[in-house]
């Protein structure tokens, strides 16, 4: 991978935890996604003009891209209800290069060399220790593990449509903006859905908070997007997840979570797959 897609991807990991910390740190996890998306509707209205429509071929794409991302927003806002930062996060962002490169094997053919494999077994190990709440062995929180499990599927889904249709589209940029564009569209409409009046009284408050959770959203995952234009999706997907290190600095500075030996091991596996799986 070459250094200066290596060098914007670990920016996005590092933009990718500090969000998802404001999220985590507001209280209501689907109010505070869709005051982003108040915010990110108005990013993403300026940045249309600025690249061209999407391919015809992209839009299929385009259209799964929102669907998935949606479910994903759903099923973070699930985990973040259940479970610690400290303890989701990294299962969630840990467990999902392992099926992304599955699924870029089996769907287009994309292998991974023996440190690729490698990565995938400290993934793994990862993964089963940051299950561990706390400092206590055998204490799992079988919800909260489950949710963050399944949020992991979302991201390995949208990760290979997003990767894959930003090809076919023939811009990276352009396949990001547009996708910004219409997420927020989908939050949106699912945030007032669910939420009503309530969006409105509380968005005063937060909108300082949400528009930056908002930018750093989407520019960490415009630098993603880019990236699986130049670099193999899976090697992307899996460097991403370095943000468990940030993750795991931020839940303790920021949201006080408990810091345990468990975690820092854990999180320390996790980071090392991913980095053999950068160079599968």
């Amino acid at each position: 991978m070459d250094i200066a897609v290596f060098l914007a991807v670990l920016l996005a990991a590092a933009l990718h935890a500090v969000w998802n910390a404001m999220v985590k740190g507001g209280g209501d996890p689907l109010l505070s996604i869709t005051h982003m998306a108040m915010a990110g509707i108005v990013f993403a209205s300026i940045g249309v003009f600025f690249v061209p429509l999407p391919a015809f071929a992209a839009l299929p794409w385009l259209l799964l891209s929102v669907v998935l991302h949606t479910g994903y927003r759903l099923a973070l806002v699930k985990m973040y209800a259940r479970g610690d930062m400290g303890q989701v996060y990294p299962i969630a962002r840990g467990a999902a290069p392992f099926l992304t490169a599955i699924i870029t094997f089996l769907l287009i053919g994309e292998k991974l060399g023996v440190a690729g494999y490698a990565g995938i077994v400290a993934l793994g190990i990862g993964v089963a220790l940051i299950s561990l709440k706390g400092s206590r062995l055998g204490d799992l929180d079988t919800a909260a593990v489950t949710a963050a499990l399944a949020t992991s599927a979302w991201i390995s889904a949208y990760s290979f449509a997003d990767g894959h249709g930003a090809r076919v589209n023939g811009s990276g940029p352009g396949f990001a903006i547009w996708l910004f564009f219409f997420n927020c569209i989908a939050n949106l409409s699912l945030g007032f859905h669910w939420r009503g009046r309530e969006v409105w009284t509380t968005w005063k408050r937060q909108w300082p908070t949400a528009a930056g959770a908002a930018f750093m959203s989407q520019l960490a995952y415009f630098i993603a997007i880019w990236a699986m234009t130049k670099a193999p999706i899976a090697l992307v997907a899996a460097l991403r997840e370095t943000s468990v290190l940030f993750a795991a600095l931020i839940s303790i500075v920021y949201l006080r979570e408990p810091f345990t030996v468990w975690r820092g091991i854990a999180a320390a596996s996790i980071v090392a797959g991913a980095m053999l799986m950068r160079l599968g």
